[in-house]
């Protein structure tokens, strides 16, 4: 990976559809191959992915307080 993000858009607007396997395969390989040439992208989707995966440990209970 380049600390230069490079030419084309990134791809953060999608990340959160890319960890929960909602985009269509075209997508879900435009995001892959930018996040393997982009480490603002790849960071950015690694706390993402982090913070879906928390979101399985919260209750019914932890949502209505």
């Amino acid at each position: 990976m380049t600390a230069d993000p490079g030419k084309g858009p990134h791809v953060r607007h999608a990340l959160g559809a890319y960890v929960l396997d909602a985009l269509t395969a075209g997508e879900t390989r435009t995001v892959s191959c930018h996040l393997q040439s982009c480490d603002r992208c790849a960071a950015d989707y690694v706390a993402v992915a982090e913070a879906v995966s928390l979101l399985a440990l919260l209750r019914e209970e932890d949502l209505l307080e």
